[in-house]
């Protein structure tokens, strides 16, 4: 292997529709890599990476030498401009967006497919029609209270109590996500599925980003999707292949707990659609999607390209893998995790305390590629397949 030399790979991470800067994915990837490594038995070494995009470099000594240039493909800005909306605003994005998936059918068809996420996606609903409905009883409590109050002063008593409940619970949203959730959904169905324009600018961007990395000269170019990062991240792949097939690297597309039902079921998701069908049948890559079921906000194991109605008969993607969380976490760390749900979602990026074939961070740090690790792998018996997308048409 020493002969071989040093392998090297460049990774460039999507995140989910996540407001937090990109530093956050550095910490997480040097606290659980450096414990993924002590429960495996092998070495990683993150070092600070030069360039003007945010990133890492990661040293691995996984049996043969391997070095990783991490790089996080940033759209928090917009995640944080989506979201300045406000109590009011936000009660008519749930307006609107629940019409939408009602109207159009997906709701039922995703009802259809997997409970988990779906309970996922009603809870903000359900929590902030709560949310009004308590502050609809401080208001009539208060304008009982204030009866006396002259020139109608406790009908402004009450709207300001009211107010008051409803902004009470925005600021503590950080606990229970609920506005966060709601504007997650929002922004997917803001143009009914098809991307808004401002995010195919930055979409443009990331395609530069990756085909800059193809000729850089590395072994192995490595996009990682994870959440709302893995739909984007198959509508860039599609892009950059149609533009040019890309050579000398080997490309590799790692999906993790992806939620692209919530997107391809929509009316005007064709362009998505026409992305994920192009990209199945693709020889330019390896595309390998990992879900589980113990991820209650990921649609696991649903192959996205099947369930969505758009699969070829050639269909040679994704690879649909669990990651087994009941079984690759111990019954201790299991039974600690898993009632926390954005936790959960979050494992993939995690250490893994009883390891399968699914290791993030070998996968990112190791010697082989995504191609060599999954070779002969066959798709988790369990995945779903079933085309149950009320549209299908495709761009």
């Amino acid at each position: 292997m020493a002969e071989q030399g040093t392998f090297r790979r460049h990774v460039l991470y999507i995140p989910g529709y996540d407001p937090f800067p990109a530093r956050r994915y550095r910490e997480l990837y040097r606290t659980e890599g450096a414990a993924q490594a002590a429960i495996s038995g092998y070495e990683l070494t993150i070092q600070p990476r030069a360039g003007q995009t945010y990133g890492w470099r990661v040293v691995g000594r996984i049996g043969r030498p391997a070095e990783a240039e991490v790089e996080v493909l940033v759209w928090s800005d917009l995640v944080k401009g989506s979201m300045g909306r406000g109590i009011a605003g936000t009660y008519l994005q749930l307006l609107r967006t629940a019409w939408l998936y009602v109207s159009s059918g997906a709701l039922r068809q995703l009802l259809r497919l997997r409970k988990g996420p779906m309970i996922a996606a009603l809870y903000p609903v359900v929590a902030l029609v709560l949310q009004a409905l308590v502050a609809l009883l401080v208001s009539l409590l208060v304008l009982w209270l204030a009866s006396a109050l002259p020139y109608g002063l406790e009908w402004l008593a009450a709207a300001l109590a009211g107010w008051a409940v409803l902004e009470g619970f925005r600021r503590i949203d950080r606990r229970l996500f609920v506005y966060y959730l709601m504007h997650d959904y929002a922004f997917t169905t803001v143009e009914g599925g098809a991307y808004p324009a401002v995010l195919e600018a930055r979409l443009a961007e990331f395609r530069a980003r990756i085909r800059a990395a193809l000729a850089s000269g590395v072994d192995e170019v490595l996009v990682v999707g994870h959440s709302s990062g893995a739909h984007l991240g198959v509508s860039v792949l599609a892009d950059l292949i149609r533009e040019a097939p890309p050579a000398g690297a080997a490309l590799g597309f790692l999906s993790l707990g992806q939620a692209v039902p919530m997107v391809s079921f929509l009316p005007r998701a064709g362009r998505l659609r026409g992305d994920l069908a192009f990209l199945s049948e693709s020889k330019a890559l390896t595309w390998v999607d990992v879900t589980a079921p113990g991820d209650g906000c990921s649609f696991a194991l649903c192959d996205p390209v099947a369930v969505s109605g758009v699969a070829p008969k050639l269909q040679r993607w994704p690879l649909v893998v669990s990651a087994a969380f009941t079984q690759t976490l111990s019954p201790e760390r299991w039974e600690e995790l898993k009632r926390k749900y954005f936790r959960l979602h979050f494992q993939y990026l995690c250490a893994f305390d009883r390891p399968g074939d699914y290791d993030y961070f070998q996968i990112t740090a190791g010697p082989l590629t995504l191609a060599e690790r999954y070779a002969g792998r066959k798709p988790s018996a369990s995945r779903i397949v079933t085309p149950l997308s009320p549209y299908r048409d495709v761009a």
